[in-house]
């Protein structure tokens, strides 16, 4: 299954649109609303639906922006099927469009509102169209996320073995976790023969895996999740994997830098390659232990840590160089960039 891939909003994309169409998606059924001629429609999500959907969209052209929220892989077959017909498609964060539609006093919420509310946010936002993603892409993505499902019913399996006292109970869990372990080791094994079938992704995993600290989940996560990488300045990548520091300041006030929004599995997965990194790689360990020196409090050092060690991952696959290769990154203590 094709889909596209989220991006960041930039209003510097906007001008090329002067038509803006919304789209909610839901299982059963697709409300869409054109902002220009205030058109709303519903369409079912059958095959035949779909076709009538894309060309009725299609006269539009390169003038219409199409904005469609994440999912979580509703939105797959529409938004590929709209790209396949030429046409502009944004993806984007639905947090970040309750966000705009509560900051305009938006605060009614239906299907055909929440069209409209993306037609809008299509307009005002600006968000950047997606890439097409191939499926190929889709099935990793697919497996990656999988095993993130199959790794959590194992924990919450596991803590009930822990909590139980009777036998047949305990051998119940024990079944089930053996399950468990059985599909994740499946799931991994897919995923590693389809990361070695891609050149470009079996680049990119020898160069990060080059990383001390960086293991095969956090490679396959980073593949399928932060395919920007490399692609990014330093900036950008940290924000998209939700590690930036932002300014909390008003007047007199300077309140603390929090790191808030990104793509919360990639922050997951590189919490826990950055604990091991400070472990075992000598570069992150010693930055880790200068912070804390300096008095920083250890959760403020580690998300310094996560950030600095993305920073490098960043900087090696835009140069195609393995860790012993890379030259140390330009740090924001010493320059304004």
């Amino acid at each position: 299954m094709n889909h596209a891939s989220p991006q960041q909003t930039s209003s510097s994309h906007t001008p090329q649109f002067t038509i803006f169409v919304g789209i909610d998606v839901s299982l059963k059924a697709w409300d869409v609303h054109r902002l220009d001629d205030k058109q709303s429609w519903k369409s079912k999500t059958d095959a035949d639906s779909l076709k009538t959907l894309t060309e009725r969209l299609k006269p539009l052209g390169k003038q219409a922006l199409i904005v469609l929220e994440a999912t979580g892989g509703m939105e797959r077959k529409l938004s590929a099927a709209l790209i396949d017909a030429g046409l502009a498609v944004a993806i984007v964060n639905p947090r970040q469009v309750r966000d705009f539609a509560r900051g305009h006093g938006l605060m009614a919420k239906t299907d055909r509102i929440d069209a409209r509310v993306l037609a809008l946010f299509g307009e005002k936002v600006g968000p950047r169209p997606s890439a097409r993603t191939t499926e190929q892409e889709a099935e990793l993505q697919a497996l990656v996320v999988r095993r993130r499902q199959l790794v959590e019913m194992r924990a919450v399996e596991a803590t009930r073995l822990q909590q139980v006292a009777a036998k047949t109970t305990q051998r119940s869990i024990g079944k089930l976790i053996k399950v468990l372990d059985t599909q994740i080791r499946d799931v991994e094994q897919h995923i590693a023969r389809l990361l070695q079938s891609n050149d470009q992704w079996k680049q990119t995993v020898e160069i990060v895996t080059s990383a001390p600290g960086i293991g095969a989940v956090t490679a396959a996560t980073i593949v399928a999740e932060l395919s920007e990488l490399g692609h990014l300045n330093r900036q950008g990548i940290a924000a998209l994997a939700g590690v930036a520091p932002y300014n909390d300041d008003s007047g007199d006030h300077r309140g603390k830098r929090v790191i808030k929004g990104g793509r919360a599995p990639i922050r997951s997965c590189l919490y826990m390659a950055t604990l091991s990194a400070i472990r075992f790689n000598p570069k992150i360990s010693a930055f880790y232990k200068r912070l804390c020196q300096r008095g920083k409090p250890a959760k403020v050092a580690i998300v310094a840590c996560m950030r600095k060690l993305l920073t490098i991952l960043n900087l090696m696959v835009r140069n195609k160089t393995h860790w012993s290769q890379t030259p140390r990154p330009i740090t924001p203590q010493s320059s304004s960039n």
